[in-house]
C-alpha cells in the first residue's frame, strides 16, 4: 500500500526519535547518530524494528544530518551513509506494510545545490517518500522539492517546520508564513510541524493556523529536557503524549509522530489512542483570532506620517554607570528641538550602557521619543523578542534595526558574536510581533550607506528591508557630492522615509580620522583641507558652517535629519540643530 493510499484511510502514525531514543538505549554518546549505521548497524535495526511492533505506519531514515557540513566528512562518507540508512530501512521494513520515508534535516548555511547529490542518491536507491524536516526558513524548500518532483513525479513530499513555543523560528519566522508558503508549494503534498516545543504547544500553534488544503503533519518533542549530569533527558509522559496526537488527529491534523524525547512506548500509546478514537470524530480546527491591540501614540511618526520634517540625534551611551552627560546632553537636545535620540548598541562591539534600558530611562523621566538601535549581534532570537515586548510594556515603539560591528579577531574567542537575523530578517520579526503587542505596533528604522561607490547594491538591499518592514533610512553623513547624488537617487527611488545624516567635524585630525578609519564615512579632500592648522575654536565655528549648508542642500530630499554628535560634543549639536531648525 502506498503513502498516499494509507493517507486516505485515516491518520498515519510515524515512529519516533532515533537520535535521542538510540542515546538512551545504548548508553553512548557518538559523534553523530547517523554514523551509526556504518559503526553500528545491527542497533540501528533494532530501534527501526521496536518502533514498527509499536505501531507506526512509516520510519524514517536515519540521516536527519547525513550531510558533509553535519558530518565533517567528505560528499563520498556522507553518500554511504545515506546508503546504510536506507538499507537498514528496508531491512527493517521487509515484510511488512511500513512505508519507508527518506529524511533529511537542513545542511548548516546550506545552499540547494548542497541538497542535490543526496537527493539524487535516494532516488537512486528507490526512494518514493520523503521528509524535509526541522527547517527554519521555506526560502529553499520548494527548490528541493521542485528538484525532486521533475525526477520522480510520483513522490510524495512532506517538509516540516521547527518552531519554538512562541511560534517562531530560530531565524524569526512565524509560524503561519512558513505554513502558508508550503501550503502554496505546487510540489510540496504534505506540511506541519515537529521538534523543538512540546506537544500541548505545538496543539496550541496548530489551533491559530488557517485551514489548509494539504494534509497537516504534527511531530512534537516528548515534552522539555532537563540536564542531569551532563546528559539530556526528558519526561516520560507517555500516556499524556498520545491524549494530545489523539486530540491533534480529531481537530484535524494527518500525520502524526515523534521527535526529540519520544521512544516507542509513545509510540504504543499513540497508536492504541488513534485505535480508539471515535470514527464520527471529524477535524474541527479553530480560526486563529488576532490579539486585540491598542495602539499608543507615536509621536515621532505622527510627525512623518503628516509630512512634517523631523530631527533624530544620536548620542553614544556611557561606557559605565555614570549617566549624568548622557542625560544633560539629551535634555539639552531636547530643548534645542530635537525630535528624538538615538542610542546605539554597543558600537563597535564595545559594551556600553543597554541602549534600550537607556531608552526607557528616557522617555519615562524626560518625555523624549528614543530610537534604540537593536543590533543582531549580541542576542538570540529570545533575547531580542524578550527586549521587544519590554520596550513595548515602556511604550518606546521606535527601534533601528542594524547588523552591528563584528566582535575584533583578537576577542573572538573569548566574546562570542550571534547572528541568528540580519537586519531585514530583523526588521521582518519586529514586524511578525505586531499581533502580540499591546502598546501598539513598532516603527522600524534602519541605516542606509549613501557613501557606497557601489550604490546599486544598497539601494536593492534597502528594498529589502522595506519588503521585510522597514518604514524609514536614517542615512550616513553627507560630507561629499557622491553622498549627495545618492540621497537624491534613494529620495526618488525607495518607497520610505529618510532622515539624512549630518556630523559635525571638530578638527583636522577627526577630519582624517572619519575618513580613514570609520567604515561607511568620507568626507572629501576639499572639507579636510578647509579643517588644516585651525584651533578648537575655529574648528568648531567651521564645523557649524559646513554643517548648516549641508543640511540646506539635502532639504529637497530629506523628511528630516539624523544628526551625530562627536565626543558627546552637545554644545556644538545644539548650536547646528537651531539652524537646521530655522531651515524648515
Amino acid at each position: 500500500m502506498t503513502f498516499r493510499e494509507k493517507l486516505a484511510k485515516g491518520p498515519v502514525l510515524f515512529d519516533g526519535a532515533m537520535g535521542t531514543y538510540f542515546a538512551e538505549k545504548y548508553d553512548r554518546e557518538i559523534k553523530a547518530c547517523e554514523l551509526a549505521n556504518l559503526n553500528a548497524p545491527q542497533d540501528v535495526l533494532r530501534v527501526h524494528r521496536e518502533y514498527i511492533r509499536a505501531g507506526c505506519n512509516c520510519i524514517k531514515t536515519n540521516t536527519f544530518g547525513a550531510n558533509p557540513l553535519s558530518l565533517e566528512c567528505t560528499l563520498v562518507e556522507a553518500l554511504q551513509v545515506i546508503d546504510a540508512g536506507w538499507n537498514l530501512a528496508c531491512q527493517a521494513t521487509d515484510g511488512t506494510d511500513v512505508c519507508v520515508f527518506a529524511d533529511l534535516g537542513p545542511v548548516p548555511q546550506g545552499e540547494a545545490e548542497d541538497y542535490y547529490p543526496l537527493l539524487d542518491r535516494f532516488l537512486s536507491l528507490g526512494a518514493e517518500n520523503f521528509l524535509f524536516e526541522t527547517f527554519s526558513s521555506a526560502e529553499i524548500l520548494p527548490n528541493l522539492t521542485a528538484y525532486v518532483k521533475e525526477r520522480k513525479s510520483e513522490a510524495f513530499i512532506l517538509t516540516s517546520f521547527a518552531v519554538m513555543p512562541d511560534g517562531f523560528s530560530r531565524l524569526g519566522e512565524p509560524a503561519s508564513r512558513l505554513y502558508t508558503a508550503m501550503q502554496r508549494d505546487g510540489n510540496t503534498d504534505a506540511v506541519g510541524f515537529n521538534c523543538v516545543s512540546g506537544p500541548s504547544h505545538l496543539r496550541k500553534l496548530i489551533s491559530t493556523l488557517p485551514k489548509g488544503k494539504k494534509p497537516l503533519s504534527v511531530m512534537p518533542n516528548a515534552g522539555y529536557p532537563s540536564l542531569v549530569g551532563g546528559r539530556t533527558y526528558y519526561g516520560n509522559s507517555t500516556s499524556y503524549y498520545a491524549q494530545i496526537i489523539s486530540s491533534l488527529c480529531s481537530e484535524g491534523a494527518g500525520i502524526v509522530g515523534g521527535c526529540c524525547g519520544t521512544n516507542p512506548e509513545h509510540i504504543a500509546h499513540c497508536r492504541e489512542a488513534l485505535r480508539e478514537l471515535s470514527a464520527s470524530d471529524t477535524p474541527n480546527a479553530s480560526a486563529s483570532s488576532a490579539a486585540q491591540t491598542q495602539a499608543l501614540p507615536n509621536r515621532l511618526w505622527d510627525k512623518l506620517s503628516r509630512g512634517e520634517k523631523v530631527v533624530a540625534v544620536e548620542l553614544d551611551p556611557p561606557a559605565n554607570s555614570d549617566i549624568r552627560a548622557f542625560l544633560s546632553g539629551a535634555e539639552a537636545l531636547q530643548k534645542a528641538g530635537a525630535d528624538a535620540i538615538t542610542i546605539a548598541d554597543c558600537p563597535v562591539s564595545r559594551a556600553r550602557a543597554d541602549s534600550s534600558i537607556l531608552a526607557c530611562k528616557l522617555h519615562r523621566e524626560l518625555g523624549i521619543d528614543p530610537i534604540p538601535h537593536l543590533t543582531c549581534r549580541d542576542r538570540n532570537i529570545n533575547a531580542t523578542k524578550a527586549l521587544l515586548l519590554g520596550l513595548n510594556i515602556e511604550g518606546v515603539n521606535n527601534v533601528l534595526v542594524v547588523t552591528g560591528d563584528p566582535v575584533p579577531s583578537a576577542e573572538r574567542e573569548a566574546i562570542k558574536s550571534v547572528y541568528n537575523f540580519n537586519s531585514p530578517r530583523l526588521a521582518g520579526f519586529i514586524r511578525d510581533l505586531t499581533p502580540e503587542l499591546s502598546n501598539g505596533p513598532f516603527r522600524v528604522y534602519a541605516a542606509l550607506n549613501i557613501n557606497a561607490q557601489n550604490f546599486d547594491a544598497h539601494i536593492n538591499y534597502a528594498r529589502r528591508k522595506i519588503e521585510s518592514g522597514v518604514s524609514c533610512f536614517l542615512t550616513q553623513p553627507v560630507h561629499s557630492a557622491l553622498a549627495l547624488e545618492n540621497l537624491k537617487r534613494a529620495h526618488e527611488e525607495l518607497d520610505a522615509k529618510i532622515l539624512g545624516g549630518i556630523m559635525p567635524i571638530v578638527s583636522y585630525r577627526n577630519a582624517q580620522y572619519m575618513t580613514g578609519e570609520i567604515a561607511g564615512i568620507h568626507v572629501c579632500d576639499e572639507i579636510v583641507e578647509r579643517y588644516r592648522d585651525l584651533d578648537r575654536e575655529q574648528a568648531s565655528e567651521l564645523a557649524v558652517t559646513i554643517t548648516t549648508a549641508i543640511a540646506a542642500h539635502m532639504l529637497d530630499y530629506v523628511d528630516g535629519y539624523y544628526m551625530i554628535t562627536p565626543f558627546m560634543r552637545t554644545d556644538l549639536t545644539t548650536q547646528i540643530l537651531k539652524n537646521v531648525r530655522d531651515l524648515f
